[in-house]
């Protein structure tokens, strides 16, 4: 395993939750993010984010693109994700992927789940947006690009489970729903479960229309914070990372048991795929009970 040290400064303060601590990993060009330490002991749970670089793909998906339905060439996706696997320290058999179509759907992971969409999306699991599982050995993956990704970790069970948030998602709170999920089939508490929010598009980057703007408004009409910003002249900007906590401390969790890493995906292009920015590429969330 390569060097792990501090995150590059200059990074936007969070203005959803503390400042959490996280750590970079390297192998040789791949670099991911760790956040197990941030969950709780890493050698009970494995989390981590990818970066974009140290890939083979080219043009609009490079370098390190993970996703097969993007367009890019599969054999290129396949050595990215082999890459991955290698920096994060998991097997790409364990990986279990859904397809996303930014909604609130929570599906439960299954030991017979393992490697579904490992090698391509045909297999993966039906049309979801978050999964869950209490089964050691399996990596559940998201891919993103501005979206935000949940991890969340019951430590008594122990149990897992991950959530792929747009727009959509969190005016749908697939956030809680998951939490929720996660409590009926595993009996979680959620006071005692802890969740990262990871990098995805931040509350200065994202500007939406009157309609986005309306639903979520509606949607987080309780929150103690207004998730959208009316900004001047209409240029209404959302706090996804914002409405992301509000749903998960309404589920039930402990507001100091929540962490955003409060890095913009927007602004930190060369770190990490932003489609806003006009990238096509995706960067991954993968956690997994060893």
């Amino acid at each position: 395993m390569g060097q792990v040290g501090r995150p590059a400064a200059g990074q936007p303060a969070a203005r959803s939750a503390r400042r959490p601590r996280e750590q970079h990993a390297s192998v040789s060009e791949v670099r991911i993010w760790r956040l197990a330490g941030l969950l709780a002991d890493p050698d009970r749970v494995r989390g981590f984010v990818t970066e974009r670089t140290g890939g083979v793909s080219e043009g609009r998906f490079a370098t390190l693109n993970l996703a097969y339905h993007v367009g890019d060439e599969p054999g290129r996706v396949a050595e990215n994700r082999h890459r991955a696997c290698v920096a994060g320290g998991v097997d790409l058999e364990s990986w279990v992927v859904c397809r996303q179509v930014h909604g609130s759907r929570v599906r439960l992971v299954r030991a017979g789940d393992r490697g579904r969409g490992a090698a391509g999306n045909d297999d993966a699991l039906p049309a979801a947006d978050a999964m869950i599982t209490e089964v050691p050995g399996l990596t559940l993956v998201i891919l993103v690009a501005d979206c935000v990704p949940i991890l969340l970790f019951d430590p008594e069970r122990p149990a897992i489970g991950l959530a792929h948030a747009g727009w959509r998602g969190t005016a749908g709170h697939v956030g809680s729903r998951t939490v929720g999920a996660m409590s009926l089939a595993f009996g979680s508490r959620p006071g005692a479960m802890r969740a990262v929010i990871g990098p995805s598009i931040g509350p200065d980057d994202f500007a939406v229309g009157a309609e986005v703007a309306a639903r979520l408004r509606t949607a987080y009409a309780g929150a103690d914070d207004s998730v959208i910003d009316p900004g001047e002249g209409g240029n209404a900007r959302a706090d996804l990372w914002r409405a992301n906590v509000s749903d998960l401390v309404a589920a039930g969790l402990a507001r100091d048991r929540i962490d955003v890493l409060a890095v913009s995906t927007a602004r930190e292009r060369g770190r990490f795929f932003s489609h806003r920015a006009g990238d096509d590429g995706r960067f991954a969330a993968c956690l997994a009970l060893p």
